[in-house]
């Protein structure tokens, strides 16, 4: 498995590189190297730029968080598990609402492939709860559980099936940490700064501070660093939350 070390506070900040195309997502990428661990890149970045834009990334000296959220049959998933470990990527994820043997099966593809071209199988994650989703979403969608527990239940089922960890909205970290142990990455998008007010679509939200010091293990944060009169000043307010969330774990 790639290296997940994490010492430095800044290493655990996941930037959501979502930029509409390869110039200004690379702009992004040379003005935040330093600081922050990871680039994400999403659905409408890498429909734009197709692979290559990872390519340039890591050229670039950057480590990416693959965020497509395959959901299909499971061989397909797998093979775009294959896909992904050939982009030489950190982390990519999966919906863990395709089912506990399309997670499996895309692990162990991962894992082979990896193996095979000598390299560290990127971390696999499992998408729990969308974080723009609450209870009326979902009631509408035709789930009875609560977000809540629907987000315990897919977690459960997505590490009995191998993942190394979940995305989940900072709100189910308490229950997912004391569920499922120490060793279960959490990735938490929808984080906002102390200070900030929501005014997006994202509907179960922490801060910084308080998703790490809840428990989580890396932070995604977009818009709040990339909207910031000063992008930068922003990365070190938030790098300065987790140092603060850390430390505030440690004493727990």
């Amino acid at each position: 498995m790639k290296n997940t070390s994490s010492s430095r506070p800044q290493d655990r900040l996941i930037f959501a590189l979502d930029a509409p195309g390869v110039e200004e997502a690379l702009s992004w990428v040379d003005r935040l190297s330093g600081s922050v661990g990871l680039f994400k890149v999403g659905k409408e970045l890498f429909t734009s730029a197709g692979p290559a834009i990872v390519e340039r990334i890591l050229q670039k000296g950057g480590r990416v968080f693959l965020d497509l959220k395959f959901h299909d049959i499971p061989n397909t998933v797998a093979r775009a598990g294959e896909a992904a470990v050939a982009l030489n990527v950190d982390m990519f994820n999966v919906h863990a609402s395709g089912g506990s043997r399309m997670i499996r099966e895309t692990v162990q593809a991962a894992a082979a492939c990896a193996e095979k071209r000598g390299a560290g199988c990127p971390i696999v994650l499992a998408v729990t709860v969308l974080t723009s989703l609450n209870d009326q979403d979902l009631a509408e969608i035709g789930f009875e559980k609560t977000a809540d527990e629907l987000a315990l239940h897919l977690a459960k089922m997505a590490r009995e099936a191998g993942a190394s960890g979940v995305v989940a909205s900072p709100r189910d970290i308490l229950s997912l940490r004391r569920t499922l142990g120490e060793d279960f990455l959490i990735v938490t998008p929808g984080i906002r700064a102390s200070d900030e007010k929501v005014a997006d679509d994202q509907k179960r939200t922490l801060s910084a501070f308080e998703a790490i010091s809840a428990g989580a293990d890396y932070i995604v944060v977009g818009r709040p660093i990339r909207q910031a009169q000063d992008p930068l000043e922003a990365c070190r307010r938030i790098i300065r939350e987790i140092a603060d969330g850390l430390e505030a774990r440690n004493r727990a």
